[in-house]
């Protein structure tokens, strides 16, 4: 039998989430877990802040406007702050991300698929001990 691992389940729920995402550049989605991956802690996609339009604020490339999706993860993880968790996302975070990633603390690990073209990101998260790992998954035929 060929079962999928968690982390391929979890990287697919990310992928999943990023079709909700309205942003007109790029479709992220990002999902927190707990370390032993029982318990889903918060999701997130990239948009707009709630009760505003769901489009993009601009066009111009960096300055859409839209919230990312780590960020609307960290910020609707109201578990208690110290469980070890893992941060999966369908994109390598960004430099902010991943100060925001820092400071939610006791986060573990980083899962993402797709690199960005900055690699600011997963060099800070790195340097200050959080592992971060590519986990590529095919998302064809979906």
């Amino acid at each position: 039998m060929n079962r999928p691992s968690f982390e391929e389940i979890y990287m697919r729920f990310a992928w999943m989430l990023s079709r909700r995402s309205t942003c007109s550049r790029l479709q992220v989605g990002a999902v927190s877990v707990t370390a032993d991956y029982q318990q889903v802690l918060s999701i997130g996609y990239n948009g707009n802040a709630r009760g505003l339009p769901n489009q993009c604020d601009s066009e111009e490339p960096g300055s859409c406007g839209c919230l990312h999706a780590e960020e609307n993860a960290i910020i609707k993880c109201t578990t208690s702050r110290d469980r070890s968790r893992v941060l999966f996302t369908t994109d390598s975070p960004c430099k902010m991300c991943a100060k925001r990633i820092i400071n939610l603390g006791l986060v573990d690990r980083v899962y993402y698929d797709r690199a960005y073209r900055v690699t600011e990101g997963v060099d800070l998260l790195t340097e200050v001990g959080i592992k971060v790992e590519q986990v590529h998954i095919s998302i064809q035929g979906w």
